[in-house]
């Protein structure tokens, strides 16, 4: 039985696991929806590590675990927009995306964000329609001379303490 994983907030000293995160997720886990440049273009994205790393310090930041080990992470910027979502493509299809979804949705919801948005590669589309994101918009970026799409994607939240009276207690 393997262990359970974990969420706590991201430091400093996990940028270069995450960028590498970042990266194996890219060349592994996108291979068969984005072509060689388009993956090789996207993940050099983190060669930076020092903006990288202030990429990920600049937003709410959550690292998954297991074991003590670092395996995903996701990020939220702002109250309302998912900035990234990656982990490692040995812990894939294990309830870590999902996880950290989750956890980014609660959130948002408690900065009193009514909707969440995230632009989803076409790898993750599938994780994030199980977690209740709908497709808005088809998108295209270009990075490095390489064309790139993905999909604007939007859940709504219930913001904390919506839909409860103000002196109802939870039992």
């Amino acid at each position: 039985m393997s262990p359970a994983p974990a969420l706590r907030p991201y430091l400093p000293a996990d940028a270069a696991r995450c960028a590498t995160i970042f990266r194996a997720s890219i060349e592994t886990l996108a291979a068969d929806d984005y072509g060689d440049d388009q993956r090789r273009v996207w993940a050099a994205t983190a060669d930076d590590a020092a903006a990288f790393g202030a990429r990920l310090g600049e937003s709410l930041t959550l690292v998954a675990t297991v074991a003590g080990q670092t395996v995903g992470f996701g990020a939220l910027k702002g109250a309302d927009v998912l900035d990234m979502l990656y982990v490692d493509p040995a812990f894939a299809r294990r309830g870590i995306g999902a996880m950290l979804i989750d956890a980014l949705s609660r959130l948002a919801a408690g900065r009193g964000a009514g909707q969440l948005s995230a632009e989803v590669s076409d790898t993750a589309r599938t994780v994030f329609e199980k977690q209740g994101f709908a497709a808005q918009r088809r998108n295209l970026v270009q990075l490095d001379g390489e064309w790139l799409a993905n999909t604007t994607m939007v859940r709504p939240l219930i913001p904390s303490g919506a839909g409860r009276p103000a002196n109802s207690r939870l039992h």
